[in-house]
């Protein structure tokens, strides 16, 4: 294949992390993929369903230098995902918020169980498994909102919000592999979001 989207163009910068003018100061992972959609460059193109696009920008800035590089081979699988589904952008936060939950700091660990308990009350697997990683977490984050009037509600800010948590979570966690647990986020996350996709694909194919 020799399309725009398959491969790195040659002469554009490496990955490195935050937002950057132009490609002559480098770029993020949505800064490559705005060049790839043919959009105005821009780490927030529309090419990207945005809670997509907002763990692509923090893996990008969270992981190390040397580890970053690895991430170009997923630039091109972003392009165009998107999905129109209003639970689909909380339904991938809530992936993140089960990788980082195990490891994260307390401080972190207690605002993820929250998160976990609050759109996820009927506990999917992968919540049931993240708690009995850290047991402790799930009687607290009970009694907190049992005993607040804390009410979130499920927007796109707090899908980002619990994404951006999850991510600085498994950076800062105290685990030898955290370049390697976020890499494997955001591929499961992309490859997630393409099995979300495609159900959608097939009915608008069908109503032709």
């Amino acid at each position: 294949m020799n399309s725009r989207t398959d491969r790195m163009p040659e002469g554009m910068p490496v990955l490195s992390p935050g937002r950057h003018r132009s490609p002559k100061q480098g770029a993020c992972f949505m800064e490559f993929a705005s060049y790839l959609a043919g959009e105005k460059w821009s780490d927030h193109p529309a090419c990207t369903h945005p809670v997509v696009a907002a763990l692509a920008r923090d893996v990008n800035d969270h992981t190390s230098d040397a580890a970053r590089a690895g991430l170009t081979s997923l630039i091109h699988r972003v392009v165009g995902l998107t999905n129109d589904d209003p639970g689909f952008g909380l339904a991938l936060a809530l992936r993140a918020a089960q990788a980082a939950l195990p490891i994260a700091s307390m401080e972190r660990q207690r605002g993820l169980a929250v998160a976990l308990l609050t759109f996820d009350p009927a506990q999917s697997p992968g919540t049931r498994a993240a708690f009995a990683q850290a047991p402790d977490l799930e009687p607290w984050a009970r009694h907190y909102l049992a005993t607040t009037r804390l009410a979130p509600r499920a927007t796109a800010s707090t899908a980002q919000a619990i994404v951006h948590a999850a991510v600085v979570g498994i950076a800062q966690a105290c685990v030898p592999d955290a370049d390697e647990r976020l890499t494997a986020l955001l591929r499961e996350t992309i490859e997630a979001a393409e099995a979300a996709r495609a159900p959608v694909a097939e009915r608008q194919l069908a109503a032709v």
